[in-house]
């Protein structure tokens, strides 16, 4: 079963990357002029959207929720790549530069799925995609409290783990509702 996750994980990243690709010829890098906690926020957006939209049953933009999740990917990765540069990084920055770093962030959350599916045996396949939305919610949340903290953190993981999580957890609402 893991290889058939990682072929999974291989496809959505894949068509993610292809969509941050496109965005940024379009809209070059606008996205860094955002501070990390703008960034948090952007993503809730973005998956208070899906749960409003899974409760309700209906929607009125047309925009349906693999695009949200999509979202939920393409700016956490932004967000771990915020994390990676200097604070004196220029605010457009060629996407030759940065595909290197989303491959990395990619990569590197692909292994931290690749131990937690090993651990939990994927219990995600299990899991209502509902379920998936309110943890992303909740990881959301915890950042926006890391982030209200400066970043200390008493036990827990900091910002970056809670962005893989929600980046893993959003390949799987799309690995489940068929995405590839």
């Amino acid at each position: 079963m893991e290889e058939t996750t990682i072929g999974e994980y291989t496809q959505v990243i894949k068509a993610c990357k292809d969509i941050f690709e496109k965005k940024t010829k379009d809209y070059g890098t606008a996205w860094r002029i955002l501070r990390l906690p703008s960034i948090t926020d952007q993503i809730y957006i973005k998956a208070q959207r899906i749960r409003s939209i899974q409760e309700k049953g209906t929607q009125k933009v047309d925009e349906g929720i693999s695009g949200e999740f999509v979202a939920i990917i393409n700016y956490c990765i932004m967000a771990v790549i915020q994390t990676k540069l200097e604070s004196n990084t220029e605010l457009e920055i060629e996407y030759s530069k940065l595909e290197p770093l989303y491959d990395e962030i990619a990569e590197d959350t692909l292994n931290l799925l690749k131990n937690k599916n090993h651990d939990y045996g994927e219990a995600w396949r299990e899991m209502r995609v509902s379920s998936i939305t309110d943890i992303i919610l909740m990881k959301l949340l915890r950042t926006k409290q890391i982030e209200d903290n400066n970043g200390r953190t008493l036990i827990s993981e900091g910002v970056v783990a809670n962005y893989q999580d929600m980046i893993n957890y959003s390949v799987f609402a799309l690995i489940k509702m068929g995405f590839v």
